[in-house]
């Protein structure tokens, strides 16, 4: 017989267990991991923003070029460099890498190291790729010293004025790393944004004067540094410093407006009232009127002694007028604005349909409705209606204006020649 030692339950058990691994899982979709893969790029292109902010502009700018067509990028650059935008009378360019004078014409551009020059009846406006202009008078020489035009860097303009004078007009500078400068015997002027002036060289004497009419410029000339800002001008002198002066303001021209029509039946005949401004400390006034924009073909060149003068004897065509002011020590301003106003001959067959519905103040605006002609030309107080409807109805807002009376003129034109006018008087409240 065989006797078995009773089994301990606990013994049996022990022997029993077996080691188990536990598994766990969540389903991710797609979309999930697309998102993360998402969220990941867009936290390492903030970090690399933050760290080189240049780095995508590079990129996409490098991308655009290997992708377009190459004769669209030698278009862009084309459109992007200084060009011509007015001439008048003798205007010569010599480029870099030329030795000899050609005529000036709008097909050309312009780059860094070429000269213009303008003869006596000769003026040239240029622009640059930032909406500087240059404007040319008279026997002048410049040369252009930059024209930065270049992708992910600060546009810019410059040039160098040997001798004659040169108006320059900035735009609004969109970055303020941009600039325009003028450079001028041993002396720079940096235009701020917005900026309008003249600046004259005069190589015999080796002066020149730098004049701001608005907005502001920072004239440099060695250790010497010196801000010009409405109405300040900077005359610099071999062998003396800088100086700097307050000057006289040029009048508002007032009549004929910007771009009216003067209707006359014998336009030879015709008084033509010309008015400005007075101007503080203006003793007399010199008007001046001209066949073209720039007056290289001046017709009139009278000086007065009032705000206003009577001119006759002038025949159909395009006028440009201008007046300055001349203070008792014989200092003359620069040139107030150039009006532009045309002397129509009229006729009964030239007439056209011009008429004035309704009108009313709204706040310090006039609201003008009417009928014209379809396709006619309209001008309101100098200003060129845009939206005439095709059956020759409009709708125009004149103003802002100045409390107190003022006389509106409505003034058209259509195809075959006709003009018309028509004018009211209305008062702004105050």
């Amino acid at each position: 017989m065989t006797t078995q030692a009773p089994i301990d339950p606990r013994s049996t058990q022990t022997r029993q267990r077996v080691p188990r691994v536990e598994v766990y899982w969540t389903a991710v979709t797609y979309k999930t991991v697309i998102l993360c893969v998402l969220l990941a790029g867009a936290l390492i292109s903030g970090g690399v923003y933050v760290a080189k902010p240049e780095f995508f502009p590079n990129l996409v700018n490098k991308l655009d070029k290997a992708v377009k067509n190459p004769e669209i990028r030698e278009m862009e650059a084309e459109q992007k460099r200084a060009k011509f935008v007015n001439l008048d009378g003798k205007v010569e360019v010599k480029k870099k890498d030329s030795i000899q004078w050609v005529q000036a014409d709008f097909r050309m551009t312009l780059n860094k190291g070429d000269q213009i020059k303008t003869g006596a009846d000769g003026a040239a406006r240029l622009t640059f790729a930032d909406g500087t202009t240059y404007t040319m008078k008279p026997d002048a020489l410049v040369t252009v010293e930059e024209d930065s035009t270049q992708a992910n860097s600060p546009t810019g303009s410059a040039v160098g004025i040997t001798t004659g004078a040169v108006d320059i007009s900035t735009p609004t500078f969109t970055l303020a790393e941009t600039k325009a400068e003028v450079r001028v015997e041993d002396t720079r002027a940096q235009l701020g944004s917005n900026t309008r002036g003249t600046v004259k060289a005069d190589p015999e004497s080796k002066s020149a004067e730098i004049t701001v009419a608005s907005g502001n410029a920072q004239v440099q000339r060695g250790a010497e540094h010196i801000e010009l800002t409405n109405w300040q001008k900077a005359t610099v002198t071999n062998g003396t410093p800088i100086q700097k002066t307050d000057v006289l303001a040029p009048p508002e021209p007032l009549q004929p407006l910007n771009l009216a029509p003067i209707i006359s039946e014998n336009p030879k005949l015709a008084t033509i009232h010309f008015e400005w401004k007075a101007v503080q400390d203006a003793v007399s006034y010199k008007l001046r009127i001209s066949t073209t924009a720039m007056f290289t073909k001046t017709l009139l060149d009278k000086t007065v002694s009032g705000t206003s003068v009577e001119i006759t004897g002038l025949d159909a065509g395009d006028y440009f007028w201008d007046v300055s002011a001349i203070d008792g020590k014989k200092q003359t301003s620069e040139v107030s604005a150039a009006y532009k106003f045309t002397v129509v001959t009229q006729g009964k067959s030239q007439e056209m349909l011009l008429e004035i519905q309704d009108w009313q103040v709204v706040g310090r605006m006039a609201e003008i409705k009417g009928r014209s002609e379809p396709g006619a030309a309209l001008i309101i107080n100098g200003q060129p209606v845009p939206n005439i409807a095709p059956d020759g109805t409009f709708h125009y807002f004149a103003g802002p204006l100045e409390p107190g009376q003022h006389t509106i003129v409505v003034m058209g034109s259509n195809r075959r020649g006709g003009t018309n006018m028509k004018q009211f008087s209305i008062v702004v409240p105050k």
